[in-house]
């Protein structure tokens, strides 16, 4: 199973022109459908003047939470050519904004198409992109006498990390990518005296 996926550090822009409209677009990382409405706020806020402000989100490692929107652009010419750069480019945890200002020409299904694809690709273009791994939660509790044991599991995990409580017994709660997590728990849970909680 794959346990890693791409998205965006920071928000990025990108800009194009086609026949005089102006295709302004934006990337923002996002974890959560709250987020992509107070983002989608704040776009219609700043662009009061813009025609239109089209959009799509993908949420989730799975990649399977997603939606678009043409915002007034007829059906499929705006929102799903933006969903469709974001497939390409198999980012997720991210919400493609892109405001248009109508230059006086209309462009058609298949330049509005092409129009609101190449502006989401520039921002895309222009964002930061990461992979990083689906992490695991483990928590554990045990006595203060099996400290040495549990650590000497732990260094063996590079990409482990962890916070620790030791005030009554010893408890903590670790994280580790996905595909690691049945071998580290196996190791701890084979100590005995440690307890997953």
């Amino acid at each position: 199973m794959d346990d890693t996926y791409k998205t965006v550090i920071r928000p990025a822009e990108g800009y194009i022109t086609e026949k005089k409209s102006k295709f302004i677009s934006h990337i923002f990382p996002v974890k959560s459908v709250e987020e992509v409405k107070e983002i989608l706020d704040e776009q219609h806020k700043k662009y009061y003047d813009a025609r239109h402000v089209c959009w799509a989100y993908m949420l989730g490692w799975e990649r399977i939470d997603f939606r678009s929107n043409d915002d007034g652009e007829p059906s499929g010419t705006a929102g799903r050519p933006i969903l469709g750069q974001i497939n390409s480019a198999e980012l997720t945890d991210v919400l493609i904004t892109v405001v248009r200002y109508f230059g006086g020409t209309l462009l058609g299904t298949g330049g509005l198409i092409k129009a609101y694809k190449e502006a989401a690709a520039d921002a895309v273009a222009n964002a930061e992109i990461v992979e990083r791994t689906v992490d695991d939660t483990i928590n554990i509790a045990f006595d203060y006498t099996l400290l040495n044991e549990v650590m000497r599991v732990l260094k063996q995990f590079d990409t482990v990390r962890w916070t620790q409580d030791f005030t009554d017994s010893c408890r903590m709660r670790l994280e580790i990518r996905r595909t690691l997590s049945p071998q580290l728990t196996n190791m701890l849970t084979s100590i005995h005296g440690v307890t997953l909680y």
